[in-house]
């Protein structure tokens, strides 16, 4: 099983930077997702900064998510 999101910080570029529970941090692009149904809600930059860890991924107010298996497999990880 792949690690799993400990913390998020949403950047104003649709970036999601991710520390995983097993210490490693990444940058996840959410830029991709914007034309995607429920994810359109997401280039509101606000409401993208609304991004919270909710059981071991990123989620927002009206239960857009991720699945933390494609964060941590997609994102690039930083030193």
């Amino acid at each position: 099983m792949n690690p799993r999101v400990k913390e998020v910080n949403s950047t104003d570029d649709y970036e999601l930077m991710l520390v995983f529970t097993n210490g490693e941090r990444g940058v996840y692009d959410c830029s991709g997702l914007l034309e995607f149904g429920v994810f359109e809600e997401l280039r509101d930059k606000a409401y993208f900064k609304q991004a919270k860890v909710v059981d071991g991924t990123v989620a927002w107010p009206h239960e857009q998510d991720v699945c933390p298996d494609t964060l941590y497999l997609d994102s690039v990880k930083m030193p």
